[in-house]
Order: structure tokens, then sequence, then C-alpha cells
């Protein structure tokens, strides 16, 4: 068939295939090279294939402060079996998959029993006023640390007493055992080591030498208490910053989710008046089917189509574009964009879970559960980092008393010092936080971004390949020439525009909007074969066929235009169509060049026309004619040896979207949803093919910062810890800022210049 049979399938299936993924697995061929031979899985192998499904949950937990905390969530659920599991402390969103809904409980009194509190998402608590549990810690134990900070600086004997200072530290001293001995104490029960036993162990040991040397009153220089409270405070003070500024980083998809709060006009008829009746409801009420009245700066409200009026729409949360839309009657609207003038009348689509913003906002938290590589050797570790420092600690103490000779207290403070400085917080702290704030940023400028393992993957492809139609043509077709023979015209026309009809490919979009017919012919069977054409049967017993010069081959040796008509396996007429290059083709194919990135064209339109195109725009290596599973084999081939990016429509190029090392949709807005690509493209802006790009590597090289100043850090300060040239305090401050500087790096994302 011509280029659009093989992109084409009609919209009503599409969606009901793309938002069912068990239909998805069995709507495409699976072809699989095996010695040279094509296997195809059968329903029945694929079935069995997939019986045991998983079940994704999700959950709202509170009193996560910081990644210790996710941690411990992380792996509890991990030792219970449960897979996939991402905990972001930050927003309090804990997610896993399991096989048995049953098991949820047992995952909520898991959580519970490490001291945090699953909420209940049906029942808000809504906003909490005053000051969070972590900012009440520190405060209560400033207070009581102040003094004995101060003491180190002035003369008066009271600030220097040992049962005053006693006094003072013990509150602050189980505000610590609490926060930190507690969170110790959960990791180990769960089988591993978090970073606050490195906190917990060295203001114990600070506080234990102090409280010794008070009850047998061997003197002053026992007295460490001011290093054990300011140790707890200044750590909790880390905390407190770290889950202020990290909040920060998900201050994009916040924003996206304050979309969704907008309250709708639902219109209803009133029967006593005789007019129509405006209810102020939330949004979140409105059904499928009812209308909606959106007036001059309104948000809308919810996913429909307009039955009345007209006006322009900014749409700039879904496309990236800042110029408004117009839109008038029988267009789409999407849910969270803005009515810029005008007063439109709107039957709603989709609302809830189901609108075009709520599916963006679920794909980029789902984005934050696939993490790049360099997470999982972050992890590993974090994993063994602190074992090795508690050694390290311990060795530190031993040798400077037992070997050099130190004083006990000085070489117990230098082990207090190892303890503290080598806290991985930041490492921690190094990738989430890039990744999120990278997801947020290219989500507002109508970039999806399926999983964090993008940002890996996108920087250092060597080849990216294009599909023609709707990627780098505008997709709007004119009908240049149309012959006929042995029928009239108006015959032709009418055969033609009763098959495309039932296409919702550009081409056929433009060829039955071109056509000025009236009348339509009724078929009793209708089909459609990729890369062949659409075959239908009439009710009059005429056979009709309308596709690409494969199905008229055997009839005519002129392969030059676009569509061949058949009537009862009779040439009656052809078509040639024209489409435009989008305006900055050019350009995004020259800045790929640039960074030595071949692109390609790969197609299912004719020679002449994929040449024409690919010569205008600047591509030399050109594949045409190509079948869906044609395209599948090439970019296999190609794989094998590079690292292949494909950017398709996303609808009929799936299979090769799939099997490319990376896949870009080139997707209208409705339609977010697709599963085959990982970089999802919204309103078919090929701009934003740049624009992802640039953000994928900006992302990757902050990640990359980040873990340097993580690793240099530890692998600077902990030398310094060991030879006394940093005291507790010291290195308790400068955990706290090399926290604080990951994290800010991080959040220079959102403004950073995109090369």
């Amino acid at each position: 068939m011509h280029d659009h049979a093989v992109e084409g399938i009609p919209i009503s299936g599409l969606l009901k295939i793309f938002l069912d993924s068990e239909l998805l697995r069995l709507s495409f061929v699976l072809l699989i090279k095996e010695n040279n031979k094509s296997v195809f899985h059968s329903k029945d192998n694929i079935l069995q294939m997939t019986t045991k499904t998983n079940i994704p949950v999700s959950l709202k937990v509170d009193g996560m402060t910081c990644t210790n905390c996710a941690l411990s969530v992380r792996r509890q659920l991990e030792k219970e079996g449960f897979t996939n599991v991402d905990v972001d402390f930050a927003s309090g969103d804990v997610r896993f998959d399991t096989t048995d809904q049953s098991l949820v409980a047992r995952a909520k009194s898991k959580i519970e029993s490490l001291g945090y509190k699953v909420v209940d998402t049906e029942k808000p608590e809504g906003p909490k006023k005053g000051l969070s549990l972590i900012e009440k810690k520190f405060w209560f134990c400033l207070i009581l640390t102040l003094p004995l900070v101060v003491a180190m600086f002035l003369p008066f004997d009271f600030l220097h007493d040992d049962i005053f200072q006693l006094v003072l530290t013990i509150p602050v001293f189980a505000v610590g055992v609490w926060h930190f001995g507690g969170s110790a104490f959960r990791s180990l029960r769960a089988g591993y080591t978090n970073m606050d036993v490195l906190i917990f162990l060295g203001t114990t040991a600070a506080f234990v030498y102090s409280l010794t040397g008070t009850i047998y009153q061997m003197g002053h220089q026992y007295m460490f208490y001011e290093t054990s409270a300011s140790i707890i405070t200044i750590v909790l003070l880390g905390n407190m910053l770290e889950q202020r500024s990290v909040k920060k980083t998900t201050g994009a998809i916040d924003e996206l989710a304050l979309m969704q709060k907008n309250i709708a006009k639902r219109l209803t008829d009133d029967f006593s008046g005789g007019r129509e009746k405006i209810d102020e409801v939330d949004a979140e009420t409105i059904q499928p089917g009812e209308a909606v009245l959106v007036n001059t700066g309104d948000a809308i409200p919810v996913d429909g189509q307009i039955y009345w009026g007209q006006g322009p729409v900014d749409e700039s949360m879904i496309s990236g574009e800042s110029l408004p839309v117009d839109k008038q009657t029988d267009d789409k609207v999407i849910g969270g964009t803005v009515l810029v003038s005008g007063n439109i009348k709107i039957r709603a689509t989709a609302t809830g879970k189901d609108t075009v913003l709520a599916q963006i906002i679920e794909l980029v938290k789902n984005a934050q559960r696939d993490k790049p590589k360099m997470q999982n050797m972050a992890d590993k570790i974090s994993s063994i980092f602190v074992p090795v420092v508690v050694g390290v600690a311990i060795l530190t103490v031993i040798g400077w008393f037992f070997v050099a000779g130190l004083e006990f207290k000085d070489s117990l403070m230098r082990g207090v010092a190892v303890l503290v400085i080598a806290c991985p917080c930041a490492l921690g702290l190094a990738i989430p936080t890039a990744v999120v704030v990278g997801l947020g940023r290219t989500a507002k400028n109508g970039i999806l971004i399926k999983g964090g393992s993008t940002f890996d993957k996108f920087p250092v492809i060597d080849k990216i390949i294009f599909d023609k139609t709707g990627t780098l043509t505008t997709g709007n077709f004119m009908i240049k020439k149309f012959d006929t023979f042995h029928e009239s015209r108006e015959n032709v026309e009418k055969i033609v525009y009763s098959l495309e009809k039932h296409s919702s490919h550009p081409i056929a979009k433009a060829i039955v909007s071109r056509l000025n017919v009236k009348e339509m012919i009724e078929f009793e069977k209708i089909d459609e074969e990729k890369g062949l054409g659409i075959k239908a049967t009439g009710k009059d017993g005429n056979i009709y066929v309308a596709g690409s010069y494969k199905i008229a081959s055997h009839l005519t040796a002129d392969d030059t235009h676009n569509i061949y008509v058949l009537m009862n396996d009779k040439l009656i007429g052809w078509l040639d169509i024209e489409d435009e290059v989008k305006p900055r083709a050019k350009e995004i194919i020259s800045f790929f060049r640039k960074r030595n990135i071949e692109p390609i064209l790969l197609s299912g339109d004719r020679e002449n026309r994929c040449k024409e195109i690919a010569a205008e725009i600047g591509i030399e290596k050109v594949y045409y004619e190509k079948l869906p599973e044609e395209k599948y084999q090439i970019i296999e081939e190609l794989s094998a040896k590079h690292k292949v990016a494909m950017v398709g429509d996303g609808i009929n190029d799936a299979p090769a979207l799939s099997k490319a090392f990376l896949g870009v949709s080139m997707s209208d807005a409705t339609q977010v949803a697709v599963k085959s690509a990982e970089v999802i493209l919204l309103k078919g802006n090929l701009q934003l093919l740049k624009n992802a790009f640039s953000m994928t590597r900006v992302t990757l090289r902050t990640i990359k910062e980040n873990l340097f100043w993580a690793f240099f850090y530890n692998v600077m300060a902990i030398p310094l810890a060991i030879i006394g040239m940093l005291s507790p305090m010291i290195a308790a401050f400068a955990m706290v800022v090399s926290d604080i500087i990951v994290v800010f790096n991080s959040l220079r994302l959102k403004t950073r210049k995109l090369s």
C-alpha cells in the first residue's frame, strides 16, 4: 500500500490497542531472527508468557525526611519480595509492583513498622500548617546546643560546669537517639547499614565518653558534650535544608498537578426556565458526556470537544509552544490548557485519571522509577560504604591511641570525625535530584521522557533514523494529480473517498477533505493490510482496492504514483500526493550531523519522493518502500553495531521504535499513552527533538558533576579527619554543605542553557 497504509490504523482501534496492554502484546507480530528464520509468537504462546502479571501499587507515606528514610522503606519492601520499588521522600510517593493485591496490606504494615505513616489518599488531610517534625526537632536542639557551643568562647564558670552541660545535652541526645538511632536500628533490622548508623555511633561515642568523665569526675578533658549535641543539631539542620531544597526539584510536577485542581462550570438544562443552568463544581466530579462552559482566562477543566464557540487556547504546558492555538467547533481541547479569549462550550470526553494531563503526570512519576545506570553504581557503593567507614573509624582510634601514643580523647575525636565526615548523603542525592529536575523541565516543555535510563541513552546515540510522513513532513497533503481510466472521474473519486474514509492516516484525511463527494459506497467487508492497501467488497458485489504500486504492479509498469485505484482487479485511476517538509527539518538534521550523529530516512513511501526530501534537508542515507517488518529488520541490523534512535509517529512504527536503542515518538497530545517509545514529543513538534537531546545531555552532565562532588568530598575529607585536621563539629557542617551543593547544582537544571 502507499505510505499512509504503512502508518495508518483507524483511530478508534488505535486508542483501544494502546490503552490495553494485553491487546498491545497481541497486536504486533514479533519477528525475531533466529538461525536466519523468522519465528512468530502465537497468541497462545504470548498469553502463556504473560500469565503472571505485575500489579502496580502507589502509596503516600508521611514522615520521611531524607534519603535514608527512602532507602529504609525501599530495602524493607524489596526484602518482602516486592519488585520495581521506588521511594521518593520529597513527595512521599512509594511505588512498587506485586503479583498479589492482597499483599498490599502487608506492605503498609511493614512501612509503618519502620516508623512512618501510610496516608489515605482517598481522604486527604489537607495542607499542614506550622513547623514540620524535622523543623521542630532542629529548633529544639539548637536552643539547647547554643550554650554548649558558646562555652567554648566565653569564660563563665556555669557554662563549663559538667552537670550544666549534661542537663542541656541529655534532651538533645534523646532527640538524636529518636531520630538517628531509630533510623539506624530500623536499617540494621532490615539487614543493611544506612548513613544514620555513622551519625548515631559518632554522637553516642562522644556522649558516653563525656558521661563517663562526669560520673567519675575525671576533669574537663573528658567533656565533649558540645561535640555530641552540635553534631546532632547540625545534621538535623542539613536534613531540614535537604528536605526543603529537594522539594523544589519536584516543582515542575507539582505545577502540572495544580492544573488538575480546577473549578468547572457545568451546564445543565433548566426545564423550568427553559434555558441552560450553570453550576460551579469541582472538575473531578464532571463525567464524560457532560457539558462545560469555559470563559476567557479559564483553565479548561477536562478533556473535551467544542460544540459551541471558538477562541485561542494556550497549550504551552502540553506542546511547549508559547503561541496560542485557535480552536473552533468540533476541535478537541485538553484539560489544564487555558482559553486566552472568547467563550466555548465543550462536551467532556475524558475526566480524572483518563485525561491527557493525568497521563502526563503519571508518565513523569513512573519515569522516576527507571534509574540511570549510574544509580546502580551509587547504590552499590552506598551499601558497602558505611561498614567500611565504621572499620576505618575504629582503626583510626586504635592507630592513634595504641600505635602513635596519642591521648585517648584526641584519638576518639578523630574517629568520631571520620564517622561524621564520611556520611555519603551527597552520594544518595546526586542522581535522584538531577533526574527529577530534568524530567520536570522536559515535561513542562512538551517532552515526555518515560524513564531515567533515557538520560544514559540519548546522549550516546550515533545514528538517528527518521520516519517521513508526520515526522519530517507536515502531513498537510495536497492532491497534485488525479488521473482516471475506464471509469468516470466522479465514480473513481467516490471509490477513493469511500475507501480512505476508513483510515486515519494524514494522507487519507487530506484526500477525504479535498474530495467533494456527497454519496459513499456501502461496503459489506473492508480490510486494511499494512504495506499493501485498503480492500473492500461492496454490496454491489464489486471489489475495490486503493494502495501502493504493489497492488497494481501486474497491471502497469508505471510506479511513479502514490495511490493506485483498482476495481475488480482492473486499474481505474491513480493519484499523486504532495507533502511539504517541516520548516525546521533541515536545521534539526544539521544539528545532529554537527554532533557526528548520522541521520537516516526510513519510509514506506516511493523512492523518488523519499530521495527528494532527503536531498532537500541534508540526509544522505535513505531506505524507501519498506514495510513495517522490513523497518524492524533494518533497525535490528543497525542496532547490532550502533546505538540507534528511531523517530516515528508511534503508531505503525511501534515494532521499530521498540527495537531501537532509543525510541522517539512524534505524538499527538491525545496519544500520550503510546507504549513503544521512550521519548514522546507532544504535538509532533520536531524542534522538541533538539531540545530533548540537549536536555538529556545537560542532565547527564549534571549527574556526573554531582557524583564528582560527592566522591571528591569523601575522598578528600576522610584523610583530613584521620590526621586530625577536622573536628567533629566542622566535619558535620562540611557534610551538610556537601549535600546542599549537590541539590542546588541539580536545581540549576531548571534554568541551565541548552547547547
